[in-house]
């Protein structure tokens, strides 16, 4: 009875913080008064072709949508809007059902709501005027059929902060991505070059509308930015100024409040930073509420830096003496050597294990060129060539990528990968073609065929064609071991052989087996998990604990 009554206090103490401190959150509209409001007409001229006066949506025959919009911030919100009308509900939908999945109980969902409300309250605060006006104008746009989340606009502000909430709360390393620069001796042509893969997965079906945007705004630098639709925040782009921005997740605290969104940030300094110290100079002004390390290159200053940013402080990882630069999901600079979150993301996760994989891809190619750059972001094995299993999240290529992008900014050209993953074919793309010579209503993709790099051989092998029925396979076992319903022996044998270097196969047999009691099998399954390369110390830890207490039975 009382573990009931504490229950309920805490409950009706969230349910009093939302209701106090939520209200002028829940009604703040933003500032348009300075903007053209004038509704887009759109014209459809085929299933993939959209065009609204200069503005245009074209979904090329790689699968990729080409997305141009140009104007003030809420013209570009209210065509982007209007061009993804359908793309867009299809999203928040998809989005949306994942966390119905991750939490199923009705009045979970609704006390998730409150805590939302509530801790996105100065969220509004924090966003630009400018990026206010463009989710605005996208919101117009939005389905009302998930307004009991929060109305359009709010909800829209909600989802460029979801990453970085998920990532505060729970440390969920949602984005657990890779990414390298080259310059000098290191490159080709001896010019910056820049590859990452974005390891975003919510599930397959939210990478199935990627959108590589080209935003010309009234105010700052023209650029592109690979993104989904109603996501108006940067994960991964470059302006005209040969700027390239891209984001790799770090070990967080907790803070109290949502601040700047990270992809608001990134947003901010592609569009208004031509330089380095631009870029460093935007970034003090705002404070986030997650760590996350920014790479940042620039054409004008031949060179790529991170700045490695949190609650509490900032620093600039620079490397003054190499033509390299490596980052996975960890912190480098001086000011976060000795932090113990940082210290035990480096001793206890996969980040590390990735970080010398670079190093080691590194040093067997002297010269980074554009298509060695894809083949380092498809990479699939460990360390020495060993077999990780496919999925393992100590590879380059985890199977989870929303894109891989390669920039070559003096050159204003980047490659987007097509689906699946980094898999498909990297499409280039020119900046200075696109936004300098571009015609009033063009039809075509903007792609540069002839420079394309081709898809993945990987994709026509067996061992692709088994991961994809490992991944349906995975599904099953996890719904068997949560409802503890019977598994043939025959079943799980298929499963391990559909991946049998994942250390994971093992484990889950393990978990099933240790449900039925039947110790002996859970044993010998447990033990071939641990002669496999297992993702993070705590996994390992997990395994060798179920053994000891088989042991004692």
């Amino acid at each position: 009875m009382r573990n009931r009554i504490t229950y309920f206090f805490y409950v009706g103490f969230l349910m009093m913080l939302a209701s106090c401190g939520i209200s002028k959150s829940q009604k703040h509209q933003p500032d348009l008064s300075a903007y053209n409001n004038t509704k887009p007409v759109v014209t459809k001229l085929s299933d993939s072709v959209f065009i609204a006066g200069k503005n245009s949506l074209l979904k090329n025959k790689q699968g990729i949508w080409e997305l141009y919009a140009e104007g003030d911030p809420l013209e570009i919100g209210l065509n982007t809007g209007a061009l993804t009308d359908s793309l867009l509900k299809k999203q928040q939908q998809i989005f949306f059902s994942k966390i119905g999945d991750i939490v199923p109980s009705k009045f979970q969902q609704k006390l998730l709501r409150f805590f939302l409300k509530w801790y996105n309250r100065k969220l509004y605060l924090n966003v630009p005027d400018e990026y206010q006006a463009e989710i605005y104008g996208v919101s117009q746009y939005t389905s009302h059929d998930l307004d009991n989340i929060a109305p359009p606009y709010q909800r829209g502000l909600y989802l460029h902060a979801a990453h970085d909430i998920g990532h505060a709360l729970q440390d969920l390393a949602l984005v657990g991505c890779s990414s390298f620069a080259a310059w000098g001796d290191k490159s080709e042509d001896g010019n910056l070059i820049l590859g990452r893969n974005f390891d975003f997965y919510v599930n397959d079906a939210f990478a199935e509308n990627k959108i590589v945007a080209f935003i010309k705004p009234k105010e700052g630098h023209p650029f592109m930015m690979v993104t989904w639709p109603g996501m108006i925040g940067a994960v991964s782009g470059m302006n005209l100024e040969g700027l390239t921005i891209t984001i790799n997740a770090g070990k967080s605290e907790i803070p109290l409040s949502a601040k700047t969104p990270i992809s608001i940030l990134t947003r901010e300094i592609l569009q208004h930073a031509a330089t380095i110290d631009e870029a460093i100079a935007i970034a003090k002004k705002r404070k986030v509420f997650v760590s996350e390390s920014i790479m940042i290159g620039s054409a004008h200053d031949n060179k790529a830096i991170l700045i490695e940013v949190s609650p509490e402080k900032m620093d600039v990882y620079d490397v003054p003496n190499t033509d390299q630069l490596f980052c996975s999901n960890h912190f480098q600079s001086d000011a976060y050597k000795n932090d113990k979150r940082n210290m035990s993301q480096i001793a206890n996760s996969h980040s590390e294990y990735r970080f010398e994989k670079l190093q080691e891809l590194f040093s067997q190619n002297p010269k980074i060129n554009p298509k060695i750059a894809s083949d380092i972001l498809r990479n699939k094995d460990g360390l020495q060539n060993k077999a990780l299993g496919y999925g393992n999240e100590k590879a380059l290529n985890q199977f989870i990528a929303h894109h891989g992008i390669i920039f070559k900014p003096a050159s204003k050209q980047v490659w987007v990968s097509a689906n699946p993953y980094q898999m498909g074919e990297f499409v280039c793309y020119n900046l200075d073609s696109i936004f300098m010579e571009r015609k009033t209503k063009t039809l075509n993709s903007f792609e540069e065929e002839n420079l394309n790099i081709a898809k993945d051989p990987f994709l026509k092998t067996t061992a692709f064609l088994n991961f994809q029925k490992f991944k349906i396979e995975d599904d099953k076992i996890d719904l068997y071991l949560k409802n503890k319903t019977e598994i043939s022996s025959e079943l799980i044998q298929n499963y391990q052989s559909l991946n049998p270097d994942y250390w994971v196969v093992y484990y889950k047999a393990g978990l099933y087996f240790y449900q039925k009691k039947s110790f002996k099998l859970a044993r010998e399954n447990f033990e071939k998990a641990l002669t496999k390369e297992i993702t993070t110390v705590a996994d390992k830890e997990a395994i060798e604990k179920y053994l000891k207490k088989i042991r004692r039975k």
